[in-house]
């Protein structure tokens, strides 16, 4: 899958967002090591810390199907500024793939591809747990 494919998947997965408070829709695909794709969209509540990113929804999608290496993830917000994701969603993207290459979109597809160990300066993950 290249890049600029993984990212309209993300702003494809934008659609689903449910977001009546933001009004700020996030869509993910999250590329795992095996060429399988996870979407995920930002789902928020009325209980602001019970939402959910669109990010961590694709991990949670990837993890609960068994799926655990990831090389690439795009991210799509609805704004004309790049969408990069949030410090939680960095840290867990962290704990699967400090290397990731995380591909960075605004609402019309034009993106910058960054590294998640460059956008989590000093992050730790289950090494640092040994």
């Amino acid at each position: 899958m290249t890049d600029k494919e993984l990212v309209e998947s993300a702003l494809d997965a934008r659609k689903n967002s449910y977001s009546p408070y933001s009004n700020y829709r996030v869509g993910a695909a999250l590329l795992c090591e095996d060429g399988t794709v996870y979407t995920g969209c930002n789902v928020e509540n009325a209980s602001y810390p019970c939402g959910i990113c669109g990010e961590r929804t694709a991990v949670a999608k990837a993890v609960s199907e068994g799926h655990r290496k990831f090389s690439a993830i795009a991210i799509a917000g609805s704004s004309e500024e790049i969408c990069t994701p949030c410090g939680m969603c960095r840290q867990v993207l962290y704990e699967f793939a400090p290397q990731l290459k995380v591909l960075c979109s605004d609402s019309k597809g034009n993106f910058e591809e960054k590294k998640l160990s460059d956008l989590l300066v000093a992050g730790f993950g289950p090494e640092s747990m040994e």
